[in-house]
């Protein structure tokens, strides 16, 4: 397993996170059980995943605390959220108390079976919930942080309406986190622009979702993604096959898959740290793990990628 530093944590961690959210939630999502789904968590360690992600939200904390029991924590760099609000800001802008944002982490690290986390972020904050965040939840964080339920502040985006970036582009010059939680894949690239160069400078460590969404996962929903940039003036039609538009991908002998070249374009990103993917089947997360492990992707590729997708700031891939 390749390890890198996790920006200013100066943690060395996997550069495989394990995702338990998105649309598998470790199996959950169709019905596993968290007896199951720690077997996933188990199975990401045994392969020298150091890092997992999971949230309040996601319903997978007691998952990870069963697969992390029996483990050195001190070898295991783990990641949690709780919303600023009651839910996603864009759904319900009500925000929680000071109280019942600690009442939020502490239900975590009980599930977690833990007393403490690596990373606490703020979860999917929305522009006009940043200064909220930053003034009235910060300190409590902080609070926490002094006591040591907490190692590291993050915050993450909501990557699927907040596509250009902004609220990390306002975020990260604060000082205030630690790492970041962003959107990246082949679809929309437009953090190389706008927001790591940010990272990179303030040395925030960066966490890479939406590298395989819907829209990568095959032919035929690339196709459909790429359809709708197309319509909107983002791409020009005459670039890309649209019946299949990453065609020229797995033309070439050096790439197994159109989803083997997401997590390689990813993964050697300048600025990007960990790459999460989430799974509820061992051979899958073996298959993934193995794809952000591959070497980076030919230049020629990468060139071509950037002349297509370059300019693409609405898509989030899913």
């Amino acid at each position: 397993m390749q390890t890198v530093r996790l920006g200013r944590t100066d943690a060395q961690v996997s550069v495989v996170g394990l995702g338990c959210g998105g649309h598998s939630r470790l199996g959950m999502a169709r019905g596993a059980s968290s007896a199951q789904a720690a077997e996933i968590v188990r199975r990401a360690i045994d392969l020298g995943v150091t890092f997992i992600d999971t949230a309040h939200t996601y319903g997978t904390e007691e998952a990870v605390g069963l697969g992390i029991a029996g483990h050195d924590r001190s070898s295991l760099f783990i990641s949690t959220k709780s919303w600023v609000g009651k839910s996603l800001s864009q759904t319900d802008p009500e925000n929680l108390t000071p109280d019942e944002f600690t009442a939020s982490l502490e239900e975590s690290l009980r599930k977690l079976g833990t007393d403490y986390v690596d990373l606490f972020h703020l979860h999917g904050v929305s522009s006009a919930q940043l200064p909220y965040a930053r003034e009235v939840i910060l300190p409590e964080l902080r609070r926490h942080q002094e006591s040591g339920k907490i190692r590291f502040i993050g915050i993450t985006e909501a990557f699927r309406v907040d596509t250009s970036h902004d609220m990390l582009q306002q975020a990260v010059p604060t000082g205030d986190f630690d790492v970041v939680m962003a959107g990246f894949n082949m679809l929309n690239p437009g953090a190389r622009e706008t927001l790591f160069p940010l990272t990179m400078a303030h040395d925030v460590g960066t966490l890479i979702m939406f590298a395989v969404r819907r829209g990568l996962n095959s032919v035929a929903n690339a196709a459909e993604a790429v359809a709708e940039l197309i319509g909107r003036g983002e791409i020009d039609s005459a670039s890309v096959n649209s019946a299949d538009p990453l065609d020229f991908l797995r033309a070439t002998p050096d790439v197994k898959s159109q989803v083997e070249a997401a997590y390689r374009f990813c993964r050697h990103e300048p600025g990007a740290h960990v790459v999460l993917t989430g799974t509820g089947d061992a051979a899958h997360l073996e298959e993934n793990i193995a794809s952000i492990l591959a070497p980076p992707l030919p230049a020629e590729l990468l060139e071509r990628l950037d002349a297509i997708f370059g300019k693409v700031t609405s898509a989030s891939g899913e």
